[in-house]
């Protein structure tokens, strides 16, 4: 394992241990996630900075808005790591009001607002949001059982692309096609082949290129899932790179976990630790991991209305799987909750 990616692998659990002792009633598959939003952005959790941002959320949200409930320790992890949180959690309100113009108010849009405010795009939320809900109802056509308001996440960041909605959807949905007979969820094919389609590429060459990834995986003695877990590989499989070098990273990073304290036999199953190997590699590959620095580019980007580069789509898609996860791990919490 090069330096690089043990310094990576430590600061990853220091930011676990970190968030869990700033939220110590969480569910316990919410802690690696708000580590992994931390080490995506280079940054490193401070408990009490994480105290202050959930009283910020507190002070300014009800106790019944969508900015709470399971999604607090995450959302507190985006504040906390990208910087001013009091101005970017007015902006993600404010974002919040312009998106419920076009979609049903959800847990799903508050990420959607949280994304867009890191994102930097104050000036551009309307006409994001009105593409994302028209991109929204193409998705719904195709698939109208599967397309629910998580799909909501990947609409509104596929509205940053140079290319027609027509060219979206055709890529979304050949890559589901070409998925489909591979995976038996057909909720995560859906969210992987809108993953996809937000990178550059021809659909069966992005495919394929992550199904190497998993076939590769099985190959070293590894076990990834095929659900929710899906769209963490689908993200990493964009980046560029030899598969053969992430395969190997990914088992190394897997190595480390296995022998930390919450990823015993008890506590993480083999296919959860994997993912969270799959996001750590692409945090160590992503070509420039400082929110703001992204911030700045996505503004220039949209303001000018310039073709989205490969690296910015490489970056939204990253967080459009972080999103999935998310939301994953928050209806696993609330279906706990319920027994």
């Amino acid at each position: 394992m090069t330096d690089r990616l043990q310094t990576l692998c430590s600061e990853f659990i220091q930011n676990r241990d970190a968030v869990k002792k700033a939220f110590k009633m969480e569910f316990s598959a919410i802690y690696p996630i708000c580590a992994s939003i931390f080490c995506s952005r280079g940054k490193s959790a401070d408990p009490e900075m994480l105290s202050d941002c959930r009283s910020l959320l507190k002070q300014k949200t009800s106790i019944f808005s969508n900015f709470r409930g399971s999604l607090t320790a995450p959302l507190c992890s985006m504040l906390s790591a990208g910087g001013a949180p009091e101005g970017k959690l007015d902006q993600a309100i404010e974002n919040y009001a312009i998106l419920k113009g076009q979609f049903l108010g959800s847990q799903y849009l508050a990420l959607v607002a949280f994304l867009l405010a890191d994102l930097g795009v104050a000036g551009q939320v309307d006409s994001l949001a009105e593409r994302g809900k028209a991109i929204y109802r193409r998705m719904k056509e195709e698939h109208p059982f599967l397309t629910s308001g998580e799909d909501s996440v990947l609409a509104v960041l596929m509205a940053f692309s140079d290319r027609s909605n027509d060219a979206l959807v055709e890529d979304m949905e050949n890559c589901y096609q070409l998925l489909k007979n591979r995976f038996y969820a057909s909720n995560a094919v859906q969210s992987v082949s809108h993953v996809l389609a937000l990178a550059p590429g021809e659909p069966r060459k992005k495919v394929e290129r992550m199904i190497a990834l998993l076939d590769g995986i099985t190959a070293a003695g590894g076990k990834y899932g095929k659900n929710y877990e899906l769209s963490a590989i689908a993200a990493l499989s964009i980046l560029e790179g030899p598969t053969e070098q992430f395969v190997s990273e990914m088992m190394e990073v897997d190595a480390f976990l296995a022998r930390q304290k919450g990823y015993g036999f008890l506590s993480c199953d083999r296919k959860t630790r994997m993912m969270h190997a799959a996001m750590l590699v692409s945090s160590l590959h992503q070509p420039e991991p400082e929110s703001a620095a992204l911030a700045d580019r996505a503004a220039r980007t949209a303001t000018a209305n310039a073709p989205l580069t490969a690296t910015l789509a490489m970056i939204a898609a990253q967080q459009a799987a972080m999103c999935a996860i998310i939301v994953s791990t928050s209806t696993s919490s609330a279906a706990a909750s319920s027994h």
